[in-house]
């Protein structure tokens, strides 16, 4: 496994399975250990996880939680714009992306210095995202996601029980929108917890695999979600364990990166699979 990206004119290869940690800048988010308020704080676990291993930091100033409020783009803004540019500041070589679906605020994280754009609603849920991307020549992560912004808007949750779920064909599609709108560099979230139930997260986490048809690298987010803590009738706080078995199941099924709240566990997942493959 070998893929590469161009990071604002470098290209970044990679050959083993990348961690990216995630820090979030909201009250809401799911998983409070995840929470970060103020730039000290943001600082402070950035610098922690670093020393952990990760690769890549995630940042988010709106929660993708069942029921979470949305807020505006000048609420997101206004959360993510300090702590970004002191990442930056006082981490000049750290990958950092961006988790929004708003152009207008992926340009402006990227103005300030993001080097990924991390959009759950694949394009849909604004319209000149792709086109935004496109010029701004960043790398992008497309996840699988069926549902329509209003339904967000609305009720703030999800179809319990979606019909199906066809990656495939909807990654075919989205691919072919984007390379149009110029984005050259694309990362595949299959969008664990996002519009499955239970059992279809398994089906698509068994058949991670069937994404290398694209020759791209599959990003997995399952750290601590409901399709761990549900099954086993626990809470996000005591899913860790739970998080690092599907954590190697990905890997062994070809995910180029783990998206986690708990770096150093992550990171030895990614260390006893490389072992695996050295025998």
């Amino acid at each position: 496994m070998a893929y590469s990206l161009n990071i604002r004119g470098r290209l970044r290869t990679w050959s083993e399975p990348q961690v990216m940690g995630i820090v979030n800048l909201t009250p809401d988010s799911f998983f409070g250990g995840s929470r970060a308020r103020g730039v000290r704080a943001v600082l402070k676990r950035t610098e922690k996880m670093l020393k952990e291993g990760m690769d890549i930091l995630d940042l988010g100033a709106m929660s993708s939680r069942p029921g979470a409020k949305l807020i505006s783009a000048e609420e997101e803004w206004a959360r993510l714009e300090k702590p970004l540019k002191a990442i930056v500041k006082r981490f000049p070589e750290l990958l950092v992306s961006v988790d929004t679906f708003r152009a207008e605020v992926a340009e402006r994280c990227v103005e300030a210095g993001a080097s990924i754009v991390n959009d759950i609603s694949g394009g849909s849920f604004d319209k000149k995202m792709f086109a935004t991307v496109g010029r701004l020549q960043v790398p992008y992560i497309l996840m699988h996601l069926s549902s329509p912004l209003q339904a967000w808007e609305q009720s703030g949750a999800r179809p319990e029980k979606p019909a199906e779920v066809s990656l495939i064909p909807y990654f075919s599609e989205k691919i072919s929108q984007a390379r149009q709108a110029g984005i050259h560099d694309i990362i595949l979230d299959p969008g664990f917890g996002f519009d499955k139930t239970l059992e279809q997260n398994y089906a698509v986490l068994n058949h991670l695999r069937d994404l290398s048809i694209f020759d791209m690298p599959v990003l997995a987010g399952m750290s601590r979600k409901s399709m761990l803590y549900k099954l086993l009738g626990t809470t996000p706080e005591k899913a860790l364990n739970a998080t690092t078995a599907v954590h190697m199941v990905a890997l062994l099924n070809g995910a180029a990166i783990l998206r986690v709240h708990d770096v150093r566990e992550a990171v030895e997942c990614v260390k006893i699979y490389r072992q695996l493959w050295t025998l």
